[in-house]
């Protein structure tokens, strides 16, 4: 009997299109909140892993003097911790490069040979040149936009000039060393390919002046939210006077924006879902009233008031449910098939709709998640359904014989 409610008839047809655009509505409401929030999510998680592949995912530095000596003990102990994967001593500094008429700023990582080749980010990203030459103390790896503003290439000779310089009767002169940039990096990280500069830990020591010590030491874990788990074993661990950061705390306003970005753009495309509900409710007083007489005769039949209530609750619920479910299959095959969507339509439109100069990431990430999925469901089945319960009251209400007086 519900389902016969809403198929249209010449004279209810009205109420049928209402009935349909509250489906679409509901449909594309849903699939859109789990397309954009996957898109979000693989945003999120190709950004972390960019930037989690240079940077651990906790950062260990010294509290005295800016650095970490005999530290050999201290990378035992993290090592030794469970779901640990890498413990990196390095050392840090800004320098001021230059080659030729060119100079800009720079920020020094020094480390040993072996744990750079563990750093796949870079060490699978080698443009040109190589890593042989690395392990030499003259020897530095730069990024390739960097490489461009100076104006070098792999073989080039380039200076580094440390503020930190060397205190004579004349005043401070700043430390002066040429290099040879062995290679150049490409990570499709602006930050990294433009202003990072790798050198041995070994040539770093000497470049600094920090004898065997080390400004701080990174360590890696299996997992980024796994590693939040461990910060309690990582303090027990550290034992000496040092700060301790994870990588939430090291990038703790960008996680934010994108985190507030995120939450906005639910709560936002909520709203679509909402006005569907707002549709159903809508159809549903119209259909309430178009069938004043025929609910009239049922209740003069023997209906009940709750027969009459379910009648109209499964008419109007299951324009909520197949709704729902139409928008979870749309958007689950949408997040599937997004780079070859997003090639057609630049492909139609001749307009490159995601640019990797500006975004960094060669490819449309999409990440569902199950949870995120079976929330976005659950709130659109609770709207849908809820948004039935007013109308379905009222048609269980009528008096019926009012409702044939007035028919």
């Amino acid at each position: 009997m519900a389902l016969r409610y809403l198929r249209a008839r010449r004279q209810e047809g009205f109420i049928s299109v209402i009935a349909l655009f509250s489906f679409l509505g509901i449909g594309l409401g849903v699939a859109t909140l789990i397309i954009v929030m996957s898109v979000m999510n693989g945003f999120r998680a190709d950004l972390l892993d960019r930037i989690l592949g240079m940077n651990g995912h906790y950062e260990i530095k010294a509290a005295e003097n800016g650095v970490l000596v005999d530290y050999d003990p201290l990378v035992a102990r993290l090592s030794a911790l469970k779901d640990i994967v890498r413990v990196t001593p390095l050392i840090q500094g800004q320098v001021m490069a230059a080659a030729g008429k060119n100079a800009s700023g720079a920020l020094v990582r020094g480390m040993a040979p072996d744990q750079l080749d563990k750093l796949e980010l870079l060490s699978k990203n080698i443009v040109s040149g190589s890593l042989e030459g690395f392990s030499e103390d003259k020897a530095v790896i730069i990024g390739h936009r960097f490489a461009r503003s100076l104006g070098v290439r792999a073989g080039d000779k380039i200076k580094l000039l440390s503020p930190k310089g060397s205190s004579t009767a004349f005043g401070t002169f700043p430390r002066v060393k040429t290099y040879t940039v062995a290679g150049l990096f490409n990570t499709g990280m602006y930050e990294y390919d433009s202003g990072y500069v790798f050198m041995s830990l070994s040539a770093a020591q000497k470049y600094f002046k920090h004898g065997e010590g080390v400004t701080s030491i990174e360590v890696f874990a299996t997992d980024p939210d796994r590693a939040l788990a461990l910060r309690s074993d990582i303090i027990n661990a550290v034992n000496v006077r040092a700060y301790i950061y994870d990588w939430q705390q090291s990038r703790a306003s960008f996680f934010n924006a994108l985190e507030v970005e995120r939450n906005v753009m639910f709560l936002i495309l909520t709203l679509i879902i909402l006005v569907a509900a707002f549709n159903i409710i809508s159809s549903l007083i119209m259909l309430v009233k178009d069938k004043g007489r025929d609910v009239a005769i049922l209740r003069t039949m023997g209906a009940t008031r709750g027969m009459i209530m379910r009648v109209f609750f499964i008419a109007g619920a299951s324009v909520g449910v197949i709704g729902t479910l139409f928008g979870f299959l749309l958007g689950l095959g949408f997040c599937a098939n997004i780079d070859q969507i997003k090639n057609l339509i630049e492909g139609l439109t001749g307009a490159e709709l995601f640019s990797a100069e500006i975004y960094f990431l060669s490819n449309l990430p999409a990440k569902v998640d199950p949870a995120e999925v079976t929330t976005v469901v659950i709130m659109a089945l609770v709207i849908s359904l809820a948004a039935t319960i007013y109308p379905s009251w009222r048609a269980a209400r009528l008096d019926p014989v009012e409702a044939l007086r007035y028919e």
